[in-house]
């Protein structure tokens, strides 16, 4: 087995993405965040479950991502739900905002964590999903699993 290079400690997951977008492109980001923000980063004090980026000003920011005020700051705590910068490329950036303007797609983060000391955010390029696709994906999920349960059985 084979170690990976650049071991990534996972702080949080958006498990919701997964089941309401179809995840188009995956892109690693680093993230902007202030003293106290990386202390609770740290904590896995983040939910990423409402949140989502857009592109303002040839900039990405991370929109209603909530990371909870550090347990032991003082008076200069962060706030919980202030935009925060993602760090990208300019041709990242520039692909994901002719994608959202044109395709009609959305940014959403999938993840955060570690990665060499640094916070980075993975975010994706997604296509929503209709009610009738969730179901249908969640059914196809449920006969894959007797499937397969089947012909451990046996």
């Amino acid at each position: 087995m084979v170690k990976d290079k650049n071991p990534r400690h996972l702080l949080a997951k958006n498990k919701k993405a997964f089941h309401d977008y179809d995840i188009i492109e995956r892109f690693e980001a680093g993230i902007v965040l202030q003293g106290t923000e990386v202390k609770s980063v740290r904590d896995h004090q983040v939910n990423l479950k409402e949140s989502y980026a857009r592109v303002a000003r040839q900039e990405v920011w991370l929109v209603e991502c909530h990371i909870s005020p550090y347990a032991f700051g003082n008076i200069q705590n962060h706030e919980p739900l202030r935009p925060r910068k993602l760090l990208l490329h300019k041709k990242e950036i520039a692909k994901l905002d002719e994608q959202i303007t044109r395709g009609g797609l959305t940014v959403v983060p999938l993840s955060m964590y570690l990665k060499e000391g640094k916070v980075k955010v993975e975010i994706a390029l997604a296509k929503g999903r209709k009610l009738y696709d969730k179901r249908e994906k969640s059914r196809r999920k449920t006969i894959d699993r007797d499937i397969e349960i089947a012909l451990k059985t046996k």
